[in-house]
């Protein structure tokens, strides 16, 4: 098994297993809808965070205008009257304008936050320190906890037009928007190629004649690669530096510490020590011959 690093320049995302014999185009295709499939659960998370708040969202001419200017051009919000959330409706004006403010009650507003919490928690980054990997089932699974929330608060349904039902039904439009730009974050086929590339070199070391096609250990060798994954038109990224930034601070301080040590002992040039009985190189050659505690003077 193969175990990849993916990450956005130096911030980890989630580790992906695959098997050592996975083509690079399936690989790719893996790593990218995994990373897809978490910045959907996101966005989800971040409209389902004002839906809670405030309520569905106005069609699209009625997005921004205040009511007076809704009441003079005779607008009227159908899907509004339709969708009313289970429990009765709180009103709570969105300021921006995007929603309707009939916001549900606090009880079905705990059901959305729990599930986002749990949702949140599935495609963490924490994930990488815990070492668990990330799966497309995990994602699916995470997405199907929001979609079960939404159903509990609103067995109406949601609008055509409300970005959580769009995103639900694959109909998202991120044209124009920040989410594009992290949408467009890509793991290249040459990057794949690069950790592939290095796991063999480690197995031909070993065995400079090679392997056998038919060993499974040239399939299913163990091995864990980082992959960077950059926007479009940007190239490949800088590549991993060889130690982390908390061990080269390790570093630096053993050194400033043994050059404040070296340092002590330039400064301490006491030889009183040389005085001492121990330190005399002519005792033991006393000692065998018998002479140590001769005196001269007159008694």
């Amino acid at each position: 098994m193969v175990l990849l690093h993916v990450k956005r320049g130096d911030e980890s995302q989630f580790l992906l297993q695959a098997l050592g014999s996975t083509e690079l185009e399936e690989l790719t295709v893996q790593v990218t809808r995994v990373y897809n499939g978490r910045l959907k659960v996101q966005r989800l998370c971040s409209e389902m965070e004002e839906l809670a708040e405030h309520g569905i969202f106005l069609p699209p001419n009625m997005q921004g205008l205040t009511d007076e200017q809704i009441e003079e051009l005779k607008l009227k919000d159908e899907w509004g009257e339709r969708c009313v959330p289970s429990g009765g409706a709180v009103f709570k004006k969105d300021d921006i304008g995007r929603r309707n403010g009939q916001a549900p009650n606090e009880k079905m507003k705990q059901v959305i936050k729990k599930t986002i919490e749990e949702a949140k928690a599935i495609i963490s980054k924490k994930q990488v320190e815990a070492s668990v990997c990330v799966t497309m089932e995990m994602v699916k699974d995470a997405l199907d906890q929001l979609r079960g929330a939404v159903m509990i608060v609103y067995p109406m349904g949601l609008p055509p037009y409300d970005p959580i039902r769009m995103e639900f039904e694959d109909k998202e439009d991120l044209s124009g928007t920040q989410k594009q730009v992290e949408a467009s974050v890509c793991v290249t086929m040459e990057m794949v190629k690069d950790a592939l590339d290095q796991l063999r070199g480690a197995v031909m070391i070993v065995y400079p004649m090679g392997l056998p096609p038919y060993d499974p250990i040239r399939m299913e060798f163990e091995d864990k690669e980082d992959l960077s994954g950059t926007q479009r038109g940007q190239g490949a990224p800088a590549r991993e530096p060889i130690i982390s930034s908390e061990e080269q601070k390790q570093l630096m301080l053993y050194y400033h510490r043994r050059q404040e040590e070296l340092k002590k002992l330039e400064e301490n040039d006491d030889d009183s020590c040389l005085n001492s009985p121990w330190a005399d190189n002519t005792a033991l050659k006393r000692h065998f011959h018998g002479v140590n505690d001769i005196k001269w003077r007159p008694r």
